[in-house]
């Protein structure tokens, strides 16, 4: 049996956005942060893309590029693994993670994604 880290775990994950389904995103975005802080998480929102303000230039000139235009992310945290844990099976249980499920699984309103476990840094003193 693994041990369970009691550090927080968050979770980022990057959405391709299908620019045609902008609204079913959205609504697909609204259940899932209901259900991550029904079960235990923080949800930090989704985060869309939209145009880099006019002045914006990038701070280490010839080492970044600027992102894709079609990229929405979401972030949340649950304070442990097993906190993780529980959420993972309680919403497969939940019956709007389950009608969830159902709605979006089969065509999901997003081309692609994916994700990163991050645990946060301590803050300065």
């Amino acid at each position: 049996m693994s041990r369970m880290s009691s550090s927080p775990v968050s979770c980022e994950i990057r959405y391709r956005v299908d620019p045609t389904r902008i609204a079913e995103f959205e609504a697909y975005a609204q259940i899932w942060i209901k259900l991550i802080e029904r079960h235990g998480g923080l949800h930090h929102g989704y985060f869309m893309p939209r145009e880099k303000p006019a002045d914006a230039k990038l701070s280490f000139v010839g080492m970044g590029n600027e992102g894709a235009a079609d990229v929405a992310i979401a972030l949340f945290t649950f304070p442990n693994e097993e906190a993780d844990a529980r959420y993972r099976e309680q919403v497969a249980m939940d019956p709007e993670g389950v009608d969830a499920n159902a709605r979006f699984g089969d065509a999901p309103p997003f081309l692609g994604y994916e994700r990163i476990f991050l645990t946060p840094l301590s803050r300065p003193a």
